[in-house]
C-alpha cells in the first residue's frame, strides 16, 4: 500500500512506514491517492466479521504485513451488534470491546501491527484524547515491552469513568491532564512531531486517528453493519456518524469508496465547524466549547483533509452530505424521547447521531447510527436525564475502584517535552 503526505506528495511511504511515522513532515497526513473498489462485496457480506476483515484489510494493505490475518483475528475478538432502536433505525453498537468504545477496533489493530513491525526499536506513543481514544490505546498497549504510551487529555473535560480507564493502569501507560481544551492537547502532539530531535530521541509515534492503521481497522465495521441487515435493506443504507476529529467518518467514506452502498450524515454538537462550512462554504472554527458529548468537542478536526481527499478522489460533492448539529438541551430531549418510546438508552454522542439521522432519513431508507461508547461511561448524565440507575459493566466497576495515576501539566510544549524525556528513560 502506497501512501502520500497530503501536504507534500513527494513524501511517499509504505503502510508499515506510515504506521511507524504516524504523521508526515509539516504535519501532513498520510493517505493513498487511489483506492481500488472491491469486486465481491455481496460474497464478503456473507462472511464473519473476522474473515471479512481479513479480506478487506489485505485488499487495502497488500502483502507487506505477513501475519496480517493473525493480527486481525487477535484484535477483533468482540462483536459489533446491530440493534433496532426505532422504526427503520438501528444502532451499530461499537462498545462491546475491552474499553467499551469504538476505538477498541483501531487501537487493538494498531498495537498489534506496531508490535509486529517495530523490531528492536523503542517507541513512545504520544496521543491526545477527547475521551475514548486514550482508554483504548492504553488498554491495547498496556504491558508491551519497548513501547511507552503518553496520553494527553483535557483536565475536567472528559467523564470520570473515561478518566478511570485512561489513568489507572500505570506501568508503561503515562496519563497527563492538560489544563486546557482538547485542541490544545492535539496541538502539543503536532508540535512534538515537528521536533525532529525529540522525535528521534524517544521514537515518537501517535495513536490518534491521524495514524492510518486506526482508520483502516474501522472500515471493517461499516461492512459488518450492512451484513447484519436483511438483503432487501442493504441498498438504501444511511450512516449517521457522531463527529469529532472526523476519523470515524473517514473510515466510513473509505468503505463507500470500496463499493459499500451507503450515504452519510455528519452529526455534530455545538462545535459545528463542519456543518457551518457545508452550509456557507466558509471554514471558520470557533473556540471549542464543552458539551455533554465531550468526545466531539473539537473545532479543528484533524481528519478533514482526508475527507476532502476522498471527495476529490471519487468525484463526490459535499452537497451529497446531510448534516446537523445539536445543543445539550436538544441532546437530553432526544435521550428522553427515544427512551420513553422504545426503551433504547442513548448516551449523548449516540443521541446526536440518532436525531440527526432521524431528521434526514428519507422514505425507503434504512438508518444506522453509530453507538460509539457504552452509555455507562456517561452514567451521571444518563441517570440524571432518564431518571434511572444504569448498572456499570464489569470493566467499569473494576476501574472505578482503582486510584488515578496522572500528572497535571500546563499546555506548554517545553514542559511536556521534559516530562516525556524523564518518563520514558
Amino acid at each position: 500500500m502506497q501512501l502520500y503526505n497530503l501536504k507534500d506528495h513527494n513524501e511517499s511511504v509504505s503502510f508499515a512506514q506510515a504506521v511507524v511515522k504516524g504523521i508526515g513532515h509539516d504535519q501532513g497526513l498520510f493517505f493513498p491517492d487511489k483506492i481500488e473498489p472491491l469486486a465481491n462485496i455481496d460474497e464478503l457480506l456473507n462472511l464473519s466479521l473476522v474473515e471479512r476483515s481479513k479480506k478487506i484489510l489485505r485488499h487495502l494493505i497488500g502483502d507487506e504485513i505477513e501475519n496480517l490475518d493473525s493480527i486481525i483475528a487477535d484484535a477483533f475478538t468482540f462483536k459489533a451488534p446491530l440493534v433496532k432502536a426505532d422504526e427503520n433505525i438501528f444502532a451499530l453498537e461499537l462498545f462491546h470491546g475491552p474499553t467499551l468504545a469504538f476505538k477498541d477496533f483501531g487501537a487493538r489493530f494498531m498495537a498489534r501491527v506496531l508490535g509486529s513491525i517495530r523490531g528492536d526499536h523503542k517507541l513512545t506513543i504520544l496521543t491526545a484524547t477527547s475521551g475514548d481514544t486514550g482508554a483504548a490505546v492504553a488498554d491495547a498497549f498496556y504491558g508491551q515491552k519497548g513501547i511507552d504510551v503518553v496520553v494527553l487529555y483535557p483536565d475536567g473535560k472528559i467523564s470520570a469513568l473515561q478518566e478511570k480507564l485512561i489513568a489507572t493502569l500505570g506501568g508503561n501507560i503515562k496519563a497527563v491532564r492538560i489544563s486546557g481544551i482538547f485542541d490544545e492537547c492535539q496541538d502539543l502532539v503536532k508540535t512534538a512531531f515537528d521536533d525532529a530531535e525529540f522525535k528521534q530521541t524517544v521514537g515518537l509515534n501517535s495513536a490518534n486517528s491521524i495514524n492510518v492503521s486506526r482508520l483502516l481497522a474501522q472500515v471493517c465495521y461499516y461492512f459488518e453493519a450492512v451484513a447484519q441487515l436483511p438483503e432487501d435493506k442493504r441498498n438504501g443504507v444511511v450512516f449517521s456518524v457522531p463527529c469529532g476529529n472526523f476519523g470515524n467518518i473517514t473510515a466510513g467514506l473509505i468503505a463507500k469508496t470500496l463499493g459499500l452502498k451507503c450515504r452519510f450524515v455528519i452529526s455534530c454538537n455545538a462545535n459545528d465547524t463542519v456543518p457551518r462550512y457545508l452550509a456557507s462554504g466558509t471554514w471558520d472554527p470557533h473556540k471549542t466549547v464543552a458539551t455533554l458529548s465531550n468526545a466531539m468537542d473539537i473545532s479543528r478536526p484533524n481528519n478533514w483533509p482526508r475527507v476532502e481527499a476522498l471527495v476529490k478522489m471519487n468525484n463526490w460533492s459535499f452537497e451529497d452530505f446531510d448534516y446537523g448539529s445539536m445543543s445539550d438541551d436538544e441532546t437530553r430531549k432526544t435521550m428522553r424521547d427515544l427512551y420513553s418510546r422504545t426503551g433504547y438508552i442513548l448516551e449523548p454522542h449516540a443521541a446526536i447521531a440518532y436525531q440527526t439521522l432521524a431528521d434526514n432519513l428519507k422514505s425507503g431508507e434504512t438508518g444506522i447510527f453509530l453507538g460509539t461508547a457504552h452509555p455507562a461511561k456517561f452514567k451521571e448524565v444518563v441517570d440524571e436525564t432518564l431518571g434511572i440507575d444504569l448498572p456499570l459493566p464489569e470493566a467499569l466497576k473494576k476501574r472505578e475502584a482503582m486510584p488515578l495515576q496522572a500528572v497535571t501539566l500546563k499546555p506548554c510544549y517545553e514542559t511536556l517535552k521534559q516530562y516525556v524525556l524523564d518518563a520514558v528513560k
